[in-house]
């Protein structure tokens, strides 16, 4: 069944284009709970967490989803502006039947979403999606009015969600003497995450933790890192973490000037990890560095590859008992015996604890994963273009995957957005990369 208003994460758009207008929200909140009440149906009222990030249209937003599930009869609790992975949380914590977000992640403030995730702490099934879809097209109809459901605030929200994030760390581990840079993208962590590592002993320095509603992620956080190893060095840091608007999302960077991407990270926690229990797994994605699957081959690790999404990491990590490790290039990580969804405060922590107990720089700590050079070549397609049947092309990925066995890797990958083919080729020489890429390229023009 194809989706109407879900994509990958959540629904998701333009603040006053549809879906994300008031009315639509509201429909979207009141569908959302018809079906949650259908589920669960313990003659009782259902109870939803909302929280949201810093955007100024998150007030709208926020009232108008607040009033769709109380015209289905459910309750609501609001935690007003706390990162996506906190609602994943205070929902498991408070018992609650589902959690919202309403936040557009490393987006520019004007555009704006909903996210759900179920009582366990793990985005809605894509089933449970489609029936929501389904129920929007039912149209609106309110309960009566001794069944609305109520709503109040969750005063203390942050400090819950502050004590949790410190307690995914061994207790005999702290950061003190560490110096840390904290960019909080304007976002939804802005007076959280300082907290926790300041509460964990760090000397902590902040940038992008003024919010007005107008500057989330605007030249700040985990998706513009340009200058953030400067800012490590100005302020005599030890380490920099970058978060994105709903703080899902982890990039690091050191003095040095090398910025640490998600693959990275990744490796850090599980090569730490390693020391002291096996890990028979991880999981990454279609554009996760070919670099790395090959150094955790060596290591004895077995390497799968997802689509791009992290609830499709999470699909795949939940299909292989014991794996718990899993990650996007983009910085979204899951250690899913700390918590169950990408969370950038929760994966620095192991990070951060990586470094005190083994005594290591990021750079010591990643010295022996080398990332491969990527090239990338978008070439415009017609629409409807059978690309994987194109013998041309086929011929040249074979040819270049037979030069880059265990060298590198292709990936011939659609866009979700434009009439575009991406191309891409990593190697351990750039130039052979570019070459193979461009060669591959030339076919489809």
């Amino acid at each position: 069944m194809t989706r109407k208003y879900f994509g990958t994460d959540g629904v998701r758009g333009r603040v006053g284009e549809a879906p994300i207008t008031p009315d639509f929200v509201l429909k979207l909140g009141q569908a959302a709970g018809r079906v949650l009440r259908r589920h669960i149906d313990a003659g009782r009222h259902v109870r939803v967490v909302i929280g949201k990030d810093t955007r100024v249209s998150g007030y709208m937003l926020e009232a108008a989803l607040q009033a769709g599930f109380s015209s289905a009869g459910v309750d609501v609790v609001l935690c007003g502006p706390i990162p996506t992975p906190a609602i994943a949380y205070l929902t498991r914590a408070q018992r609650a039947d589902a959690g919202v977000v309403i936040s557009a992640s490393h987006n520019p403030y004007h555009d704006n979403g909903i996210k759900f995730f179920s009582e366990s702490g793990t985005k809605l099934p894509d089933e449970v999606e489609l029936e929501i879809e389904a129920e929007l097209d039912k149209g609106f109809s309110c309960v009566e009015s001794r069944e609305l459901g109520k709503a109040w605030r969750l005063e203390d929200a942050s400090g819950r969600y502050i004590e949790f994030c410190k307690s995914t760390i061994d207790s005999n581990v702290n950061l003190k003497g560490l110096r840390i840079l904290v960019d909080c993208a304007n976002g939804a962590a802005y007076h959280v995450a300082p907290a926790v590592y300041h509460e964990l002993g760090a000397d902590v320095f902040t940038v992008g933790d003024t919010p007005d509603g107008f500057n989330i992620n605007d030249g700040v956080g985990a998706t513009h890192t340009e200058s953030l190893s400067k800012k490590v060095f100005e302020r005599g840091c030890d380490v920099g973490i970058a978060l994105d608007g709903d703080a899902d999302r982890l990039i690091m960077a050191d003095a040095s000037g090398h910025v640490y991407n998600g693959d990275e990270l990744l490796y850090v926690m599980v090569k730490d990890r390693m020391q002291r229990e096996k890990i028979k797994g991880v999981v990454g994605t279609l554009m996760t560095n070919y670099a790395l699957e090959k150094r955790l081959g060596e290591l004895g690790i077995e390497f799968v590859r997802a689509k791009v999404g992290d609830r499709y990491v999470l699909e795949q990590l939940k299909a292989r008992e014991g794996w718990i490790f899993g990650g996007e290039t983009s910085g979204h990580l899951l250690v899913l015996d700390c918590q169950t969804t990408g969370d950038g405060i929760v994966s620095s922590l192991q990070v951060l604890a990586a470094m005190r107990r083994q005594g290591k720089s990021l750079k010591e700590l990643t010295a022996d994963l080398k990332l491969l050079p990527q090239v990338l070549i978008n070439k415009r397609i017609e629409k409807g273009f059978d690309w994987k049947s194109h013998k041309p092309m086929n011929d040249a990925v074979a040819k270049a995957e037979e030069q880059l066995k265990g060298r590198g890797r292709v990936l011939i990958r659609p866009s979700g957005t434009e009439p575009l083919l991406r191309v891409m080729v990593e190697a351990d020489d750039k130039a052979l990369a570019q070459t193979l890429a461009q060669s591959i390229a030339d076919t489809l023009s």
